[in-house]
């Protein structure tokens, strides 16, 4: 069966390779060859410099992202021996995002432009 199955799965990638390598028409252009084939050329520097309110942000949703993997399994944690033990600890999470979001946003560090 495990034969069978690599053997499927190998002639589907052949058969996938195959039809996109003889499926498209190339017919390069300059456009198409150049390194910025969006229509215009470049007019500075690639190497800008990153705001720190852009890294601020990123890492904030993050953080409150990664919160919903430590909340997730509060429903389950109910059927446990101790259920008020997860559900205060689960409050004892959402109280410390949400002080933090309130310090963030008192600070200005949600404010995108100055």
């Amino acid at each position: 069966m495990i034969v069978l199955t690599l053997l499927t799965a190998m002639m589907i990638t052949t058969i996938l390779a195959l039809i996109s390598f003889w499926l498209p028409p190339t017919m390069p252009d300059a456009e198409k060859l150049s390194p910025y084939e969006c229509g215009f050329d470049p007019s500075g520097s690639a190497r800008l410099p990153f705001s720190v309110r852009f890294f601020l942000v990123a890492i904030l949703f993050l953080l409150f992202d990664l919160e919903i993997a430590l909340l997730l399994p509060t429903p389950w944690a109910s059927q446990l021996a101790m259920p008020l033990m997860s559900l205060s600890l689960s409050t004892a999470i959402i109280l410390l995002l949400t002080f933090g979001l309130i310090y963030e946003w008192l600070q200005g560090g949600l404010e995108w432009a100055e």
